[in-house]
C-alpha cells in the first residue's frame, strides 16, 4: 500500500499557479532605488580582495580577556569597539610617523 505523501499538495489549476518571471511587470520604483543607492564603481568590497572604498580591510584577533576588556572600555566610552579599535589605530599610527626621521641618515 502506497503512503500518502506528507508534504504540500501541489494543484495544477490555472488559478493557483504563478506568472512566469518574464510574464511579471516590472518594478520601476524598486529599481529605481536600487540605482539611487548602488555605488557609482564596485570598489566596495569585503571578499577576497579586502578593499572598501579606498580603505583596507583588516581583521584583527583578539584574546577573549582583551576583547573582554575593549567591549568594557567603549561601552564606557558610548562607542562600539570597532570604532574604539579603529582610533587606537590611527592614534598610534599617527604617534609612530612623528618618531620617524625626517631626514635620512647617513
Amino acid at each position: 500500500m502506497p503512503l500518502p505523501s506528507l508534504g504540500r499538495s501541489r494543484s495544477k489549476s490555472a488559478n493557483t499557479r504563478r506568472p512566469a518571471a518574464d510574464q511579471l511587470a516590472p518594478d520601476t520604483e524598486l529599481e529605481s532605488y536600487l540605482a539611487a543607492i548602488a555605488p557609482e564603481a564596485d570598489v566596495e568590497t569585503t571578499a577576497s580582495g579586502r578593499r572598501f572604498g579606498n580603505a583596507e580591510v583588516y581583521q584583527l584577533r583578539l584574546s577573549l580577556i582583551a576583547n573582554e576588556q575593549l567591549r568594557e572600555l567603549a561601552a564606557h566610552r558610548q562607542t562600539s569597539p570597532h570604532a574604539l579599535a579603529q582610533e587606537w589605530v590611527m592614534e598610534r599610527l599617527s604617534w609612530e610617523a612623528q618618531q620617524l626621521p625626517r631626514y635620512p641618515q647617513s
